[in-house]
């Protein structure tokens, strides 16, 4: 005969299995509506067919630090794919060892941001990919002088020519754009996350969960929002409460100094959350080097929210679990230099 306190507790047991599951599907029909997975095939971009050849060839100028003046620096410098897509510095270090103005975003899932660097001046990776190479602080080139070196090169030229087939001169500075675009596309790490999106109840902690409800209920999705949580609009740093000097440089005024307009003053695109957890510093300003004090900026400064300890450890833990699979990386081998190759130039200490 069926003992009634054990048939009471496992009546219990399934109730409560019952409603936790009902609680994480309304929870994830709510997620699915502010967010998107991560799509299981390779993005499309505009005017830039992805080809093997094409990818191949961004692969390598990604990693070439002979698209500098100085032979030092390449993208992967400040975008290092070994530590979460970007440098780790507050701000990165680039020709002469000066020091650029802001913290270099992640090149991780970056195909998905509306638009490149913190103030959006770029309306895409291509766009983007011209900026460093030509920037005094950074590679300090110019684009003559990366086509001569790559013209330099006959195995450039061939790479280019079976990247770009239908161009009678494929070895042009967009087509050198077009070409790292198309690698970074590649870079995009499906995290726990997406699997629980897409209806894996075990593929986040019970933490996490929480974590992610804390996050939509407190308002932080109002901001991070889309696939890349981030990286799709433009808002004031201390939208409730402006940061102080030392988080927001006053001489720093974002999206202002591109589109000179007064209502732009402190404006920032949306940092995607994506991997958050492996590219500490945080903010434009990099100076906050823990991510959990970074969650209660954004709490106090954007939101003027008072959250608990535990609302910022749960959402600290979610933030986690943005933390995706790298894509497999090889160092590429590079083409050879000639007799006919530019030198490195311009002051290198």
């Amino acid at each position: 005969m069926p003992n009634p306190r054990h048939t009471a507790t496992l009546a219990i047991s399934l109730l409560a299995i019952a409603q936790g599951a009902a609680a994480s599907s309304e929870l994830r029909e709510t997620a699915l509506d502010i967010f998107s997975p991560l799509p299981s095939t390779m993005p499309s971009l505009n005017d830039n067919r992805i080809t093997p050849e094409k990818i191949d060839l961004g692969k390598a100028l990604f990693f070439d630090p002979r698209m500098s003046a100085s032979g030092v620096f390449s993208c992967n410098s400040c975008h290092n794919l070994a530590t979460g897509g970007d440098d780790n510095m507050p701000v990165s270090i680039g020709h002469g060892w000066q020091k650029g103005p802001r913290n270099s975003p992640t090149v991780l899932n970056a195909v998905f941001n509306e638009a490149q660097f913190w103030d959006g001046r770029a309306p895409d990776l291509a766009e983007q990919a011209k900026g460093p190479v030509q920037a005094g602080v950074e590679m300090a080139n110019t684009p003559a002088n990366v086509l001569l070196t790559l013209n330099s090169m006959p195995q450039y030229v061939e790479w280019f020519q079976a990247s770009f087939p239908e161009e009678d001169d494929p070895v042009s500075f967009d087509n050198f754009a077009k070409a790292i675009e198309a690698y970074e596309a590649t870079l995009i790490t499906p995290s726990p996350f997406d699997a629980w999106l897409n209806g894996d109840d075990g593929a986040m902690t019970e933490q996490e969960v929480r974590g992610l409800q804390t996050f939509v209920d407190a308002g932080c999705a109002s901001c991070h929002s889309g696939i890349n949580l981030g990286g799709n609009g433009y808002y004031p740093f201390g939208l409730v409460e402006r940061p102080g000097a030392d988080i927001l440089p006053e001489g720093d005024k974002g999206r202002y100094m591109v589109t000179e307009t007064v209502d732009d003053e402190y404006v920032f695109r949306a940092a995607p959350l994506r991997n958050i957890a492996l590219t500490a510093p945080y903010f434009h300003s990099g100076v906050v080097w823990d991510l959990r004090t970074a969650v209660e900026i954004m709490a106090s400064s954007q939101l003027g929210a008072d959250l608990s300890e535990d609302e910022v450890t749960d959402i600290t833990a979610f933030l986690g679990a943005l933390t995706g699979e790298m894509p497999e990386v090889v160092y590429p081998i590079l083409p050879v230099e000639t007799a006919d190759t530019p030198k490195p130039t311009g002051e290198v200490r």
